[in-house]
């Protein structure tokens, strides 16, 4: 991962787990959005949260700062900046940060300390362990070396503000803040003073050390007025390094101001020799058992909306979840470390790996969460204080591979709701799940790039478990939403879907489209698949010969020798098609089914060239003359991929909205496409291209907007390494396989099915390619590898 400085402004670092909220850190190691409540919360700073180093020589001489860097400008703020916000607090002058999640490390340096800060964040991410990735807590460990020649006493205190009846609208509500000591750790637990474990909103932290000895605290500031309770703690800090409670504010004064925020301290005291470096280690834990039944959280409870468990509860309040952390810390941090140095130890470019790992974020943010039953949800993405459209959106998350591949079972769960509780008996099968938590339907048509594209995953899915069960409990729904294509899209029955197709850019393209159609091949493919391996010849072959009807159909009437084009009689009858447009997407079925192992679908010379030609006609090394009147992902000197071009004229007088934007999740899609195309070179560089706009300065490298933040289709980042490593998993016939396409002679990549992870190796010397598998997680016993 890049480096980034003090001078970024852009950075935003999640901490938390699967469906528990997050805590995240900015590029100043200053905590930031704290999305805690079952919603997201983006620039919301808890008051008086930080961290403060204190360090006093043998001479007696005191050094005191915020363990932060400098705040950067505009210091525009009307009334300065805000006390809350600590802006006048002294900090260090440099900071360095970088990040492989989930691991986050900053130095902080200052050339008038007489010692070097260093701060390693995360929540431990394994994959395939869901439950230990779904952690509600971070652990915070400050490093503190002694840069001088003499010994230092250096204490390092933590504070933060009980949240546990903060409300967006009227602030703080009753709070306790209690000092507990439980012999394995020790520190303040923040609770709620008028709400039991029950209620819809309870809420409650812990900030909690493992030190036995030189601890310290504050159950809760002094209260007095004013900012008598911050001027008071500081006092008390950076006196001696130690916290002292139950100090007796002094004086009297008026109380024309006071302040509410329940802040409470935990410090640690050591003795650090010159040359030496001393850990404090703090535990940071939450709880918010409950949610509403609904996608809108502001949904009063009632019978039909009733109060249900997340389901990172079952590691019970903040105590317990911090105890569980506490215990397995070593195996949950080694297993952590191990991914990262497996997937950063891959011999692929370091942006490929950067990608990958950085948009992971996406099931780890509040787009994603999950109930007590075990079943996973997600938004498309996050606006800043709520979910951006909701419902588990088909034709979004028809582009991920991350989760299917790294969290299998999360995303066989997608796969059991859409097809058992959104498919109704005649096919149709809503875009958008409402049915679990008992929100009406949206009365918009069908999704055809989303219904067929869910054929395509279950096909995925299953081939990654191998579990017979999964797909005989699903297929036959599965069946009902593949066949509905015959009688909604393709009426008249010439294996090409032309009726209206409502789609991923939010509008309906009507005649022929290879985009839609690429998709309806490769369900049909996949159908055949499935079909055959449960015996039913007559369905294999019926999905068998419409595709390659329909394939040979729709090169007739969409290839225009370099491209696949709309075929539409009149272009401008309905407004937001493309006709002759070069659609970024025009291939996407064609991608989904090099990922699934489903072959060509169509001419393979002509997906070659529309391939190539995506890349030729879409790409912009330079947006500064490029004039977009949508919304805005690429501007000045980004470079980027459009989703639509006209090369050979024919802009429709109102094109499809979305059509000169600039999406990840599509630059990840056609990326992939190219590299298993063979255009290694031109995939790169779009990967490199995305990449390089989310630099920390610009854009958050770990969040990844499209309508919303850490937006899903973002996932689709997994595709490209699943190109470069050409890994593909047969777990039903427990078979792996891999087709390296850069550094095959020795080539060492990371991969993951259901089973287990770990390395790829790949040698090839005179003409011999050998190839094995090392397993660093779970169990492969018994698949046989194949290198092609």
């Amino acid at each position: 991962m890049k480096k980034i400085n003090e001078k970024s402004s852009a950075v935003r670092f999640l901490l938390g787990g699967i469906g528990t909220g997050n805590i995240s850190l900015d590029q100043n190691a200053r905590f930031i959005d704290f999305e805690l409540w079952n919603r997201p919360n983006k620039g919301f700073r808890s008051p008086y949260t930080f961290f403060a180093v204190r360090a006093q020589s043998a001479d007696g001489k005191v050094y005191t700062k915020a363990l932060e860097s400098r705040l950067a400008p505009p210091f525009g703020h009307g009334h300065g900046a805000p006390v809350q916000d600590l802006g006048g607090i002294s900090r260090f002058r440099h900071s360095e940060m970088s990040g492989d999640y989930p691991f986050a490390h900053y130095v902080l340096t200052d050339e008038k300390m007489p010692l070097e800060a260093e701060l390693e964040a995360f929540t431990p991410f394994i994959p395939l362990n869901a439950d230990d990735s779904s952690l509600p807590g971070a652990v915070l460990r400050y490093s503190i070396k002694n840069t001088s020649a003499s010994p230092l006493s250096v204490s390092v205190a933590g504070s933060f503000c009980n949240l546990s009846s903060w409300d967006r609208h009227s602030g703080y509500g009753l709070t306790v803040n209690k000092y507990v000591d439980k012999g394995e750790y020790r520190g303040i637990h923040f609770l709620p003073g008028d709400k039991s474990e029950k209620d819809l909103n309870y809420f409650e932290m812990a900030l909690l050390s493992t030190e036995k000895q030189n601890v310290s605290y504050l159950e809760k500031w002094a209260e007095g007025a004013w900012l008598d309770g911050f001027q008071d703690f500081w006092n008390d800090f950076t006196t001696d390094g130690e916290l002292s409670p139950g100090r007796p504010l002094k004086g009297e004064g008026n109380t024309l101001v006071k302040n509410a925020a329940p802040v409470g301290s935990l410090c640690v005291k050591k003795e650090v020799k010159p040359g030496e470096t001393a850990r404090f280690e703090f535990i940071l834990s939450w709880y918010q058992p409950n949610r509403i039944k609904s996608w809108n959280i502001e949904t009063p409870v009632s019978p039909e909306h009733p109060t249900i468990r997340n389901y990172y509860a079952k590691f019970g309040p903040a105590l317990e979840s911090a105890a569980y952390l506490i215990k397995n810390l070593p195996r949950l941090e080694a297993e952590s470390r191990k991914f990262v140095k497996t997937l950063n130890s891959s011999t692929l470019p370091g942006y490929v790996i950067e990608a990958v790992s950085a948009t992971i974020t996406v099931i780890r943010s509040n787009t994603c969460f999950r109930v007590e039953d075990g079943t996973f949800f997600a938004w498309e993405g996050c606006n800043d204080t709520t979910g951006s459209c909701d419902g588990n959106c088909t034709h979004v998350w028809n582009y991920t591979q991350t989760m299917a591949f790294l969290f299998p079972e999360l995303e066989r769960s997608m796969r059991r709701t859409e097809f058992l509780q959104e498919t109704e008996d005649d096919g149709r099968q809503y875009f958008r799940s409402y049915h679990y938590l008992n929100d009406p339907h949206h009365d918009m048509p069908p999704a055809a790039d989303g219904q067929l594209g869910t054929i395509i995953r279950l096909y995925r899915d299953w081939k990654l478990c191998g579990d017979d069960g999964f797909i005989r409990e699903l297929w036959p729904r599965a069946k009902l939403a593949l066949e509905y294509a015959f009688t909604y899209w393709d009426k008249d029955g010439d294996g090409l879907l032309d009726g209206q197709q409502h789609n991923t850019y939010d509008i309906e393209f009507y005649g022929v489209s290879s985009m839609i159609n690429s998709i309806f091949f490769a369900s049909l493919r996949a159908g055949e698949e499935i079909s055959l391996y449960l015996g039913d010849m007559a369905s294999a072959e019926k999905y068998r010969a419409v595709r390659e009807k329909g394939a040979k159909k729709l090169d007739s009437l969409t290839f225009n020798g370099e491209y696949y084009e709309q075929n539409l009689d009149d272009i401008n009858r309905y407004k937001y098609q493309y006709g002759k447009g070069c659609l970024a997407d025009q291939l996407l079925g064609q991608q989904l089914a090099h990922i699934s192992g489903l072959g060509y679908l169509m001419d393979k010379d002509h997906v070659k060239s529309a391939t190539k030609s995506i890349f030729t006609y879409n790409f912009l090394d330079d947006f500064s003359d490029f004039t977009n009147i949508q919304r805005t992902y690429a501007l000045n000197n980004d470079s980027g991929l459009l989703i639509c071009t006209w090369p050979r004229g024919g802009r429709p007088e109102i094109p499809f909205v979305y059509c000169d934007e600039v999406w990840t999740g599509i630059e990840y899609q056609v990326a992939s496409h190219l590299i298993y195309e063979g255009f290694v070179t031109e995939g790169l560089k779009i990967v490199e291209a995305c990449r390089d706009r989310h630099d920390g300065i610009e854009r958050s490298p770990w969040n990844e907007v499209e309508c919303g933040h850490h937006y899903a289709r973002s996932l689709a980042s997994y595709g490209v390494l699943l190109a470069l490593t050409g890994f593909r998993c047969d777990a039903v016939n427990k078979k792996l396989y891999f087709k390296p396409v850069i550094n095959r002679e020795n080539f060492t990549g990371f991969f993951c099915c259901a089973a287990g992870w770990g390395f790829y190796h790949q040698h090839i010397e005179g003409g011999k390619t050998s190839g094995r598998v090392e397993t660093l997680y779970g169990n492969l016993d018994g698949y046989e590898i194949i290198a092609e």
